[in-house]
C-alpha cells in the first residue's frame, strides 16, 4: 500500500514558512524604523547646529551694533565742548575757508578716514581753491567720525581734533589737505596714534608748535567733535562725503553730478549774476578721476563705489549705522 500522505507535515512546514517570513517581516520593519529613527535624528541635529549658528550671528550682530556705537560715542563726549578759533555756524560747529563775502557757498561733511572723501578731496581740491583764491567760494568743513563707529577705532577723532588744532593755529586747510594726502587705508586707524598726526604736521610749515601739540594729545577739541558728528547724524545725510553747493546736494543727480568744471561754471556764473568779478564761465580744466572710496557700512562698511570724479563719491557705511536719507555721496 502506497504510503499516505501525511497532512499534519506539510501543515507545520507551512506554519514553519510562514514563520519565517513573519521574523523577517518583523526585521525589515524594524530596520526600516531605525532607518526613520536615525533620520529624524540627524534632522533634528541639524536644526539644533542651525539654531545655536543663528544664535551666534546675531550675538555677533548684538556686539557688532554694540561696538559701533561705541565708536561713535566714546571719548568724544568727555569734557566740555572747545569750539576752534573762528568756528562759524550754528552751536559754531562749521569751519571756514575762503572769504565769508564770497557769493556761492559749498557745505562738506568729511571724515578723516573716509575714502570716498579723499576721492572727493583729490577730484575737487584745486577747483575749490582757486575759487576760494578769487573770493567766488566758501567752503563750510563739518567733520564727523562715521569710519570710527563702522570700523573701530579712533582716527576719525583724533583725526578731526587735530585738524581742529590746526584750526587754532590758522592752518586748518593746509593740514586738512595733508590729511587727506596722507590717509592710511580705511582698516588702518593710523590717525587714531597721536605721534602719526604730529608727524604730519610736519609738512605744514609753522605747525608743529609745543601749542599745536598740547592740543592734539590732550583731545582740547573731541567734545566739539562729537557734537559735529551729533549734527551729521541728526541731518540724517545718507553718508560721507556729503557735498552742498548753496543748500543743494551736489551728488543727488547722479547721471548728472556736478563736475569740478560744472562747479567752476556755476559759481563763476553765480558771482557775474550777483555782480561779481569772476572768471569766464567755462575757464580751467576739471581735476582727472583718481580713486575710489569703499563699506562701512558701509558699509559701512563697505558698500558700491563710484569715484567722485565721475560726480559720485563711494557710501560710507554704513552707515550701516548712519546711512539715512537727505542724498549725499558716500563711503
Amino acid at each position: 500500500m502506497p504510503p499516505c500522505f501525511v497532512w499534519p507535515n506539510v501543515s507545520e512546514k507551512s506554519d514553519g514558512g510562514n514563520r519565517d517570513a513573519t521574523k523577517r517581516s518583523a526585521r525589515e520593519r524594524l530596520q526600516e524604523e531605525r532607518q526613520r529613527q536615525k533620520t529624524r535624528d540627524k534632522r533634528r541635529r541639524t536644526l539644533i547646529v542651525a539654531s545655536a549658528v543663528v544664535g551666534v550671528l546675531g550675538l555677533a550682530t548684538v556686539v557688532g551694533v554694540i561696538a559701533a556705537n561705541t565708536g561713535k560715542s566714546g571719548s568724544s563726549k568727555a569734557g566740555p565742548v572747545v569750539a576752534p578759533s573762528g568756528a562759524t555756524g550754528k552751536d559754531a560747529l562749521a569751519i571756514q575757508t575762503g572769504k565769508p563775502e564770497a557769493k556761492s557757498a559749498l557745505t562738506v561733511w568729511e571724515d578723516f578716514r573716509c575714502p570716498a572723501c579723499k576721492s572727493f578731496e583729490d577730484n575737487y581740491r584745486d577747483t575749490i581753491h582757486e575759487l576760494e583764491a578769487k573770493g567766488l567760494l566758501k567752503v563750510d568743513y563739518h567733520l564727523v567720525t562715521l569710519i570710527d563707529g563702522n570700523m573701530g577705532g579712533s582716527g576719525s577723532l583724533k583725526g578731526a581734533n587735530a585738524a581742529a588744532c590746526a584750526q587754532d593755529a590758522g592752518k586748518f586747510t593746509e593740514y586738512h589737505d595733508v590729511l587727506f594726502q596722507n590717509q592710511p587705508q580705511e582698516v588702518d586707524d593710523a590717525y587714531g596714534k597721536n605721534a602719526k598726526l604730529l608727524e604730519l604736521a610736519g609738512k605744514v610749515n609753522g605747525l608743529d608748535t609745543p601749542e599745536f601739540r598740547s592740543c592734539v594729545e590732550n583731545g582740547t577739541h573731541n567734545s566739539w567733535v562729537g557734537k559735529s558728528h551729533e549734527a551729521f547724524t541728526a541731518g540724517k545725510f545718507r553718508g560721507t562725503p556729503t557735498v552742498l553747493l548753496d543748500g543743494k546736494n551736489i551728488f543727488a543727480d547722479e547721471a548728472n553730478p556736478v563736475t569740478p568744471q560744472k562747479l567752476k561754471e556755476r559759481v563763476e556764473a553765480a558771482a557775474k549774476g550777483s555782480g561779481g568779478t569772476g572768471a569766464e564761465t567755462g575757464a580751467g580744466k576739471a581735476s582727472p578721476s583718481t580713486g575710489s572710496g569703499t563699506k562701512s557700512g558701509a558699509k559701512a562698511s563697505p558698500s558700491a563705489t563710484k569715484t567722485a570724479g565721475n560726480g559720485s563719491a563711494n557710501r560710507s557705511s554704513t552707515s550701516s549705522s548712519t546711512s539715512s536719507s537727505n542724498g549725499s555721496s558716500g563711503d
